[in-house]
């Protein structure tokens, strides 16, 4: 059973058909018992930082890190990309998960080609991940996002996408893959990704 994570900021449906479309066993939840038992966990978000890890503090964001320490896979989409960090520009003062360190920050304003928010389709590239592979190389993906994950290990960053700036795509670490786009939104190549999130081992 995968765990979409419902913390109140999320397009939790959207992600819930796509998973479904692609044979996955789901259930909407905001119950922190029905996450720590999920096989697989996927943590959608959108909106913004501070709200969405205040809506964390009531015990969801624990039974988040309890199911990441357990090994179970998890999927963070846009913010539940941001919030394993444990900070960002966007919500001063608001405390993020914590799992990863580095820090999220604002698109500049002062590139006028380069409109904020950051929203349509750009490609990925780099090292690549096993939760793309069959999508084609440097495939594009739907982006809808002001903020963006600045990793202090190199090592984490799986995929990268250039809008006026190279940015952090994607963060692989061990059984944690979250991307900054929108697999759910992003056709042929989201439901690749989310079919090879549920058939992973």
């Amino acid at each position: 059973m995968i765990a979409v994570v419902d913390s109140g900021y999320g397009n939790l449906r959207s992600v819930a058909k796509a998973l479904a479309r692609v044979g996955a066993d789901v259930v909407v939840t905001g119950d922190p018992d029905v996450v720590r038992r999920a096989d697989r966990v996927v943590m959608p978000g959108q909106g913004a930082f501070g709200d969405c890890v205040a809506a964390l503090a009531g015990g969801l964001g624990d039974a988040l890190r309890e199911a990441i320490a357990a090994g179970r896979p998890y999927l963070g989409i846009c913010l539940g990309l941001q919030v394993l960090f444990g900070a960002s520009e966007e919500s001063p003062g608001a405390a993020g998960l914590g799992l990863l360190a580095g820090r999220v920050v604002r698109f500049r304003r002062d590139r006028p080609a380069m409109k904020v928010p950051h929203m349509g389709w750009n490609r990925v590239f780099g090292r690549g991940d096993r939760l793309v592979d069959g999508v084609g190389d440097a495939p594009y993906f739907y982006f809808v996002h002001s903020y963006y994950a600045v990793p202090e290990d190199p090592d984490v960053v799986a995929l990268e996408c250039d809008y006026g700036v190279r940015f952090c795509a994607a963060v692989r670490r061990d059984n944690v893959f979250a991307c900054q786009f929108h697999p759910e939104k992003s056709q042929r190549a989201g439901l690749r990704l989310l079919a090879n999130f549920v058939e992973a081992p």
